[in-house]
Order: structure tokens, then C-alpha cells, then sequence
């Protein structure tokens, strides 16, 4: 038995499986480390740190990013070595036209969401009049705040190096799945939370691993994944994954939920069929939009593992 095959493939580098496992674990590992810690110096000091504080949201976002960031391009250039710009978060070529385009998706699919919950679902809506100008413009900068960390944080670990480096090894559907796999389990937590919840959380996760593959950086499905909950929560004044703490003075308020099944109930839309079907409509409209591409080098650095013979040569 050739014992050096279970752990290389034929390009003389660590099976990608492997790649997968380790980047997993040590994130898991480090990211829980640095939140205890840090948390637990900054709950010393007179800050006003606390779990349910502004910092107690975004801190953790902020080490999770850094740590997968860390982690992600430390992996690619070990393992695979990757610049670091192929892990998709730097500022290459057309970053900004996916991250506007990105944008425009992800206020326009939470958008249809919340229609077809209104439409066919007994949704109702009503201006946010019991909050005045500064509440409403501390909730749209808090939420801004929370919502980028947020989606920064999820972006750069399930759409970063785990879906990439399975990515180059030919098999990007099984990194898919993967990856949607353990976006939707994280979510287990929140408030509601139940079966039909982590399906379209996982639907989530196909939607924005399909906006990576057809740019090959985070800037897009950042983007998306953003402007969904920024929408919902600070403009919609939907639960955002059945979180209702965050947004505490929206510009509209949900005033009925109408039939759960279709809007969600109290954990919002996405634990409805509404956004099932809006889920659905956006990964198909961005799978085949043609303005959608990616870079030449950045298709090359995401494609396909470069031989170690290559590049020792």
C-alpha cells in the first residue's frame, strides 16, 4: 500500500479533504481561544463590554475574520502556495463592481422575500412612527456595524479557503455542500430555530457559494450577504435569523406575520417559503447573469492546484 497516497494527491500536495479538516479545526480552535480571552479582558475593563453590547456583537465577528483571514491565506501559501490575494479579499481587479453588484442582489432578493410574504402570506408592514430621528439613526449605524462584521466573518469562513482549496482540487460541488452544511448548523442557536429554518439557511449557503464561483472572490457574496440582513433588519424591521435584539428601531415595523408557513413567523423570513422561493429566483438570476465573471487571475488562482514540481522548478 502506498501509505504517502492517503495523504497526497497527484500534484505532490496535501489531499485537499486534509486541506479542509485542518483549516476547520484550528479555526475552531483559535477563534474560540481569542474570543474568551479577549472577551474576558475586555469585560475587565470600564468599556461597558457585555455580551448583549454593541462590542459583544461585533467582537467576535472582527476575531473570527481575522483569525479565518490568518488562517486562510497562512494555509494557501503552506499548502498550496497561494498569494494572498487568491484568497478573494483583497482589492483586485473589479472588486468594486462585485461588491455594488452584490449589493444590488442582496437588497433586491430579501426585497422578494419580504413581497411574497406580504402578497401571499398575511405580512403587514407599517412606518416605524414611535421613534424618532436619532433612534432610528442609531439603529441604522449599529446594524450597519453588526451586519458588515458579520458577513465578513461568515464570508471569509465558509465561502474562504475551505470552499476554495476543495475548489481547485476539481470538486467545488462537494465544498458546496459542505460548507452550506456547517453555514445552516451554525445558525442551530438562534431563537426559533428548527428544521425547516436550517434548510433555507443551507439554501442560503448554495446562494452564496454560487455567488463566489462566478466572481472567485468575497467581495460579491459579501455583498449579497450584507445588504440581505442590513435590509431586513434595519429597513424591513424583520427578525434577522430570528434574532430580534439587533435592530431595535427600524424604519418599518412588522406589525403581523400573517401564516408562518409562508413568512416566517417570529424568527422572520428566512424561516418561511417566501424565502425559499426568493432564495431560489436570486441564485438562478446570478448564475446566469452575464455581467457576473470572473478575472482572469483570479480564475486561474481559484481553478485548479498548481503541480509542487511546477513551482519548485
Amino acid at each position: 500500500m502506498d501509505f504517502k497516497a492517503i495523504f497526497f494527491n497527484e500534484n505532490n500536495r496535501l489531499r485537499s479533504g486534509l486541506r479542509f479538516l485542518i483549516f476547520l479545526l484550528s479555526y475552531f480552535i483559535l477563534s474560540l481561544v481569542a474570543v474568551g480571552v479577549i472577551g474576558a479582558v475586555l469585560m475587565s475593563l470600564p468599556v461597558g463590554f457585555s455580551e448583549k453590547s454593541l462590542g459583544g456583537f461585533v467582537v467576535p465577528f472582527l476575531i473570527g475574520s481575522v483569525v479565518a483571514i490568518f488562517l486562510g491565506w497562512l494555509y494557501g501559501k503552506i499548502f498550496e502556495d497561494l498569494p494572498f490575494r487568491a484568497l478573494g479579499a483583497w482589492f483586485t481587479k473589479n472588486w468594486l463592481k462585485d461588491l455594488f453588484f452584490g449589493l444590488i442582489f442582496g437588497a433586491f432578493s430579501i426585497v422578494l422575500a419580504a413581497l411574497i410574504g406580504y402578497l401571499f402570506g398575511g405580512m403587514t408592514f407599517e412606518k416605524n412612527q414611535n421613534a424618532g430621528f436619532m433612534p432610528l439613526a442609531l439603529t441604522l449605524g449599529s446594524t450597519l456595524l453588526i451586519f458588515t462584521f458579520g458577513a465578513i466573518a461568515e464570508e471569509v469562513l465558509f465561502r474562504g479557503y475551505m470552499l476554495q482549496t476543495l475548489s481547485r482540487a476539481k470538486i467545488f460541488r462537494v465544498g458546496m455542500i459542505l460548507t452550506s452544511f456547517l453555514f445552516a448548523s451554525a445558525h442551530n442557536a438562534n431563537p426559533g430555530a428548527n428544521v425547516f429554518t436550517w434548510i433555507n439557511t443551507f439554501l442560503a449557503g448554495i446562494w452564496l457559494a454560487i455567488a463566489y464561483y462566478k466572481t472567485r472572490n468575497l467581495w460579491f457574496p459579501f455583498g449579497v450577504h450584507f445588504a440581505w440582513n442590513w435590509v431586513q433588519g434595519a429597513f424591513l424591521g424583520i427578525n434577522v435569523s430570528g434574532l430580534s435584539e439587533l435592530a431595535s428601531a427600524p424604519l418599518l415595523r412588522v406589525t403581523g406575520t400573517g401564516n408562518s408557513f409562508v413568512s416566517g413567523g417570529d424568527y422572520g423570513v428566512e424561516g418561511g417559503i417566501s424565502c425559499t422561493i426568493a432564495l431560489i429566483v436570486s441564485t438562478v438570476l446570478i448564475y446566469f447573469s452575464p455581467f457576473l465573471k470572473p478575472t482572469a487571475e483570479m480564475l486561474a488562482l481559484t481553478s485548479e492546484e498548481i503541480p509542487k514540481k511546477e513551482i519548485s522548478a
